[in-house]
């Protein structure tokens, strides 16, 4: 009896596998089978040649690759090529053999100034819900932008507003909802299929291979590189590196810091739209800034760099806008790094070491700013911060004797006629 049921057993065993086999067997036959290779286009930040280029060449790709269709998904604030290289990529999109989508997301993107044109150029458009279109500014109300686009002018729409405004086709809160949205208006049958259907809510699966592009890591440093804050900053870090490289004599770290700043700079500049006179501003109160360094302590010069790095800083661009964080940042360190930072460095690199500086006790040297009661000596061919002793001022080009030293600043009187401790008169 015991061997019946345990023959029993291994058969029941032996067909549910094989049942469960033939199931997964059917479940494979069943797995869709997929049709094709949709190109998703990440593009972000303003629209400059690498952009441009890169645009050009997906759709190059997806056309040689036979892509069923090429998505990109936009959020940029302006365009900063020229309007004939702008209006020759808009118009290879428009005659692309392959259809191109242009999808404003995902939620909280923008999409301002003339990269709209990006949407109209697309074969279909669509926005995420959150997302921003718009603000085209009105100086192009004569550039020939008619039709529904009119109404962006000085305005942004949101998502459902902009697809009644006739702007974009649909709203669609993910870039797979938006790849749907080409089947639906007929651009690519047959990209998916009906995988549960409960009540009035079927549910669909797209049958198609998603593509992934970025730019590369060399064209995402450029592109970086390209935007206002960007250069803004690389800009004043590598003025102010090549001055402190120039006054500490030697090319350093700093100089090769500065240089190769300055040169991603001048890159970034050249490719936004950028003021001559705020340049020249801010590169000025640089040099004015340094006047004062070589004098060691802030003078009018001073002030002539604040003022010069302040409005230099507000003008430097035309249309576009830096935050109020990244004016703030640059304006103050700056200022901070020049008035304070500078100097110091500058001291330490040509003054004599802390120990065994006792030998300067006695020393002359000559007044290079008025000492009242804090100026600027120099002895024997350094710059020194020097306070007068006992509050007897020096006058510019006076002979100035070192009697103590306190940290990096001397203590100094005049050669002759400095103030007397009253135990010596008593004496």
């Amino acid at each position: 009896m015991r061997v019946a049921v345990r023959v029993a057993m291994a058969v029941f065993t032996l067909c549910s596998a094989l049942l469960v086999g033939m199931a997964s067997a059917s479940a494979q036959d069943e797995s869709p089978e997929l049709v094709g290779v949709v190109d998703i286009l990440q593009v972000s930040g303003l629209i400059d040649p690498i952009q441009v280029s890169s645009i050009e060449q997906h759709l190059v790709s997806a056309a040689a690759d036979e892509a069923l269709a090429l998505v990109i998904q936009l959020n940029s604030s302006g365009v900063v090529v020229s309007d004939e290289r702008y209006a020759e990529l808009l118009d290879k999109i428009d005659t692309s053999s392959v259809p191109v989508g242009v999808w404003v997301g995902e939620s909280g993107a923008s999409v301002t100034g003339l990269s709209v044109l990006l949407t109209q150029a697309a074969t279909i458009s669509g926005i995420a819900p959150g997302a921003k279109i718009g603000n085209i500014d009105s100086e192009f109300l004569g550039a020939g932008l008619d039709g529904p686009i009119a109404d962006l002018f000085d305005r942004r729409l949101k998502d459902d507003d902009a697809v009644a405004a006739g702007i974009v086709h649909v709203v669609a809160p993910t870039i797979g909802d938006f790849v749907l949205a080409f089947e639906d208006q007929g651009l690519t049958p047959g990209i998916s299929q009906v995988v549960n259907a409960d009540g009035d809510t079927p549910q669909r699966e797209l049958l198609v291979v998603a593509r992934f592009n970025k730019l590369s890591l060399l064209d995402q440093l450029m592109h970086t590189v390209a935007s206002p804050a960007v250069a803004y900053l690389l800009l004043l870090i590598g003025m102010t590196m090549i001055m402190l490289d120039f006054y500490t004599a030697g090319i350093g770290v700093a100089g090769v810091v500065g240089a190769v700043s300055l040169l991603l700079a001048a890159y970034g500049l050249g490719v936004v739209n950028t003021r001559p006179l705020g340049l020249i501003l801010i590169v000025l109160s640089v040099l004015a800034f340094g006047i004062d360094v070589q004098a060691g302590i802030p003078r009018f010069w001073t002030g002539v760099g604040v003022l010069g790095v302040i409005f230099g800083s507000f003008t430097l661009y035309d249309g576009h806008s830096m935050s109020w964080i990244t004016l703030l940042v640059g304006v103050v360190l700056t200022i901070i790094f020049m008035i304070s930072g500078m100097p110091s460095l500058v001291r330490t690199r040509f003054s004599t070491t802390t120990i065994g500086r006792e030998w300067m006790i006695g020393e002359m040297g000559e007044v290079v700013t008025e000492v009242a009661p804090d100026g600027t000596v120099r002895v024997r061919d350094a710059l020194w911060r020097a306070r007068a002793n006992r509050l007897t001022p020096l006058s510019v080009g006076d002979r100035a004797r070192v009697v103590a030293i306190e940290g990096t600043v001397l203590e100094v009187e005049p050669e002759e006629g400095g103030a007397r401790d009253y135990r010596e008169m008593r004496g």
